[in-house]
């Protein structure tokens, strides 16, 4: 056998052991008309839901689980109305606005007293959705915003997509509420914040931002 026949025959074998191989690649990069396939996204995280601490209080539009031991009747996830209110087994209606986790399990186990022996009953905010604060005037998007995380009036403003041409960013002002019908004004210069010749305001549930 010449060699130019040998080198033939070497090659054909080979192509036959790699094409297999090019295909099973090739199927795997190449989905319904012809189109490359990308990986699949990661599970999206719920951004209103948050572990909140013992002293978060509890608002309308919260969505609680509640949990009695040994009492699957009695456990569900409840929302809390705009009343502050929330309807359980038993107890019917139970306020929950202006109570802590732990004050929401105590009134919960004391009214189910009457009903069941030494109940134990967990309370876990499962989704925050009563903090908010607003963001009004010269930004891009205002509006209300979820406090769902500890944020400040720079991380705000970012959250808003920036300023308009015109706003006045040596004359944004916070309104926070000090006592029910009383608000405070807290001056914020956005030039001397980035600067660092002042510091940036941490935000409380109900502030509003002011641009103008």
């Amino acid at each position: 056998m010449d060699r130019n026949r040998t080198t033939r025959l070497m090659l054909l074998v080979l192509a036959l052991i790699v094409a297999p191989l090019c295909t099973a690649q090739t199927s795997r990069m190449v989905g319904n008309g012809g189109a490359k396939q990308e990986p699949s996204a990661s599970p999206s995280v719920d951004t209103a839901t948050v572990s909140s601490g013992p002293d978060y209080v509890i608002g309308p539009d919260d969505l609680l689980i509640v949990n009695v031991w040994k009492e699957p009747d009695l456990s569900r996830s409840v929302l809390v109305r705009s009343d502050g209110k929330i309807t359980l087994p038993l107890l019917k209606d139970v306020q929950a606005s202006g109570s802590t986790p732990g004050q929401l399990q105590a009134t919960i186990e004391k009214e189910l007293a009457d009903f069941v022996s030494k109940p134990a009953v967990t309370v876990i905010v499962q989704e925050a959705r009563s903090h908010k604060f607003n963001i009004l005037g010269e930004v891009q998007k205002p509006g209300s915003y979820l406090l769902n995380t500890p944020l400040t009036v720079l991380d705000a403003l970012a959250l808003s997509g920036g300023f308009r041409e015109w706003a006045k960013t040596g004359s944004i002002y916070i309104l926070r509420e000090t006592s029910p019908g009383n608000r405070e004004k807290i001056s914020f210069n956005y030039k001397k914040v980035v600067k660092g010749e002042d510091k940036d305001i941490q935000l409380k549930a109900k502030d509003t931002i002011v641009v103008p």
